[in-house]
């Protein structure tokens, strides 16, 4: 006897199509996929999908939970429900904390919390550097062996290029993952906004899109001289997808992600200096978002990722160019992606594949398959169930969300990790 079945749903197969049908749990994994008329395996548990959308949960990279030092703004009890209601079955957390996560110990640290607090998979990045100060890497291969999946300073870009080939010469040797940022900081440092007119008009400090051409264009260089295993977290600028198609044309072990933010919202949306609004990179242009997005689809932009930062209110109701950048997402994730796929930019499985498949492939995970064998994380929602976003709602600690107000679709159901339910839609 299986321990669940869920019947009568629209299966989402991020690597092949949406059909209807059947998937059997046992032991925390899936241990059949009916699509045909074939009889149901009988079960402890069953439920009736009502045919909705059975996908594979969510793998999210980059996720800023804020232990250890600022748990007032996010911790894994708070963040892992979040996830869950967002459906998110596993988090890959950034060392953006304070301290950094730069050796075994912290790193151990937040292993044991996320274990005794977070209902969903909890996969932690390490510091590249040192205090991610960009001077000295860190113990790669002792942070490896306690359990760090990837490597990153995050939004503070290595700017001595000895120590970042040393660093990268050295993940090679050991088969890690560096997720880079690719950004000039010097042509960054101090921006708001996107320069252009709107940035003009607002006042507001401006950067170039060409930074984060030249900043990819430097990380691509170094890893063509090392051999290193690569991934650009966020590409967001037109300008950064043609040395991005090169470099994969030419072999190199590279991917690259962008996060929701910059698919569904573009610089006019800062209007009268909306402070939730500010992430970094900043807003693009309605005419780089369109090229992100046709990017995901065709293939060349591997993973979305939420890029979930949350922020205190303090920290954002200042002026826009003093307040802090960053917006949770771990809830908004993919009712924000259902704009992708109601505007026909993207559909399901390449949504699912970029969500899900590509960020558990490029991690080495087993998880992000609708396949007999694969862990039975799964989400059911209804990408069409219309809703207001109302941020005093989020499950997260910190509520800046740029989405509060605005009307949105597509509704988690439930959310299953190893086949147990962790969420459940009232």
């Amino acid at each position: 006897m299986m321990d669940l079945l869920l019947k009568n749903a629209k299966l989402l197969d991020p690597e092949g199509s949406v059909t209807t049908g059947a998937l059997a749990v046992a032991d925390g994994r899936i241990s059949a996929i009916i699509t045909d008329d074939s009889p149901l395996p009988e079960a402890a548990q069953v439920i009736d999908c009502n045919r909705k959308h059975l996908a594979p949960g969510i793998v999210d990279i980059g996720v800023n939970v804020c232990e250890p030092g600022e748990r007032h703004k996010e911790s894994f009890g708070s963040a892992g429900l979040a996830a869950a209601a967002g459906g998110v079955t596993t988090m890959v957390t950034r060392p953006d904390t304070d301290p950094a996560i730069d050796n075994p110990e912290t790193l151990e640290f937040v292993i044991r919390r996320a274990r005794e607090a977070a209902p969903v998979n909890v996969l932690p990045m390490a510091a590249l550097t040192k205090g991610r100060q960009g001077r000295e890497m860190t113990e790669i291969g002792f942070l490896l062996d306690a359990g760090a999946v990837a490597f990153t300073d995050c939004d503070r870009v290595v700017t001595d290029s000895k120590v970042f080939a040393r660093a990268l010469s050295y993940a090679r040797s050991l088969g890690a993952l560096v997720l880079g940022h690719p950004q000039d900081p010097g042509l960054s440092s101090g921006a708001a906004a996107t320069a252009g007119k709107f940035a003009s008009l607002r006042g507001l400090p401006a950067v170039s899109p060409m930074a984060e051409r030249m900043g990819l264009d430097r990380d691509i260089a170094m890893v063509e001289m090392t051999g290193a295993r690569y991934h650009a977290d966020q590409i967001t600028a037109a300008r950064a997808l043609p040395p991005l198609e090169r470099a994969k044309g030419n072999g190199f072990d590279i991917t690259a992600g962008t996060s929701i933010h910059h698919l569904t919202l573009n610089a006019l949306d800062v209007a009268d200096y909306r402070t939730f609004f500010k992430i970094k990179p900043p807003l693009r242009d309605e005419e780089d978002r369109i090229a992100i997005a046709e990017a995901v689809q065709s293939g060349l932009i591997d993973i979305i990722s939420s890029m979930h930062t949350p922020q205190d209110e303090e920290s954002k109701r200042l002026p826009f160019e003093a307040a802090a950048s960053g917006a949770v997402a771990l809830e908004t994730l993919l009712p924000a992606a259902m704009r992708l796929f109601h505007a026909n930019l993207i559909d399901l499985p390449t949504l699912w594949r970029a969500m899900s498949l590509n960020p558990a492939r490029r991690l080495g995970l087993d998880c992000g398959r609708m396949t007999a064998g694969a862990p039975a994380d799964l989400v059911l929602f209804d990408p069409h169930a219309p809703f207001v976003m109302d941020r005093a709602t989020l499950q997260s600690k910190s509520r800046n969300t740029p989405f509060d107000g605005a009307r949105m679709q597509g509704k988690v159901l439930e959310t299953f990790v190893a086949g147990r339910s962790v969420y459940k839609k009232d």
